[in-house]
């Protein structure tokens, strides 16, 4: 009988959780509407994101609906959650509420309009020099803030940075982040989408840090500028063996003099065809669009071995940005914070 008592007690508790779960999840929700017809609307297999309006302020938000597997929440969303509520900067996606039950996680951020990629290709891919420059400027500070926090974003690309017709720019898509240890370990190096994927990576190289974001940046300048992917062509789906040919054929075959340690990458190989760098005005419009200084930038920050690379707060520094003009509620200075 005491058994049976307990038995009972205990899924009485269990149910009341339930409901307590049940009515916190209808207060969550009685919080937020999606808007009926939104502008854009991203589904997938285990997450959606719908443009949404906030029922007490009327203000847009963007509504990720993440689905669980039956295992629970996944290491990488409570990392996304955690780095996020850290991260509190005018160039990092602001998330403001949270909710996470069995099935499921709602993430609520501050909505913009746009994410880059989709900004460039409603213009065809024709972005003006001074608005690369800014967003370059604005990347490059958001970037900095992380890295000065210890943290790496490993997944920076057109997609995951959101952009307003304000021409301000955040950084979003902090699912592959991760906070450095010191000392450094191992991480997985299948990470960052292949477009922008550092050489390094492509490499097979597991101990790296912040100068895997800062030749995604170079990536996405480089991008920005001619329109198209810099590494591949835009209808493209390329393997690791295109990409890191792509990367020759435009920069050149590194060599152990120019990068200390090329010797021992897993997927080095001395039998790779040897290429020659090209002259940024046979790349396609890059020079014309972001000048001599500009070239320089990207250089820096396409260097092939990662201890050269130019770290983010150099990058800010570099005189290609001394004449940038920034939307006009953010100046240099408060973005730098």
């Amino acid at each position: 009988m005491a058994e049976e008592t307990r038995e009972e007690v205990e899924e009485m508790g269990r149910e009341e959780t339930r409901e307590e779960l049940e009515e916190m999840q209808r207060a969550f929700t009685a919080k937020y509407q999606i808007v009926e017809q939104p502008q854009r609307i991203i589904e997938g297999v285990y997450r959606a994101i719908y443009e949404a309006k906030e029922i007490s302020s009327g203000r847009l938000v963007a509504w990720k609906r993440l689905k669980l597997h039956d295992e629970g929440v996944c290491c990488t969303h409570l990392r996304e959650v955690a780095l996020l509520k850290q991260l509190s900067h005018p160039n990092v996606v602001e998330l403001l509420d949270v909710f996470i039950s069995a099935r499921k996680m709602d993430l609520i951020f501050e909505y913009h309009g746009s994410d880059l990629k989709y900004y460039m290709r409603s213009r065809r891919g024709h972005l003006d020099p001074a608005t690369v420059k800014s967003f370059c400027f604005q990347l490059c500070t958001g970037v900095n803030f992380c890295h000065l926090q210890r943290v790496i974003h490993r997944d920076l690309k057109p997609q995951h940075l959101l952009v307003d017709q304000r021409g301000r720019l955040k950084i979003a898509g902090f699912d592959l982040a991760r906070t450095l240890s010191y000392p450094t370990t191992a991480y997985t190096h299948e990470v960052v989408t292949l477009w922008y994927r550092p050489l390094e990576l492509l490499l097979g190289s597991t101990h790296y840090s912040v100068p895997v974001d800062m030749w995604s940046v170079g990536c996405i300048l480089g991008e920005m500028a001619t329109g198209t992917p810099l590494f591949c062509n835009a209808h493209d789906t390329p393997s690791e063996i295109d990409i890191i040919f792509k990367i020759f054929q435009k920069l050149g075959t590194p060599t152990p003099d120019m990068w200390p340690g090329l010797m021992d990458l897993p997927h080095f190989k001395p039998t790779f065809p040897k290429w020659r760098a090209k002259e940024w005005e046979k790349i396609r419009n890059t020079k014309a669009q972001v000048g001599t200084a500009g070239i320089d930038l990207l250089e820096q920050l396409l260097m092939y071995d990662p201890c050269k690379r130019v770290t983010a707060r150099n990058a800010l520094k570099h005189p290609y940005f001394a004449d940038v003009v920034l939307p006009e509620d953010v100046s240099a200075e408060e973005a730098k914070l």
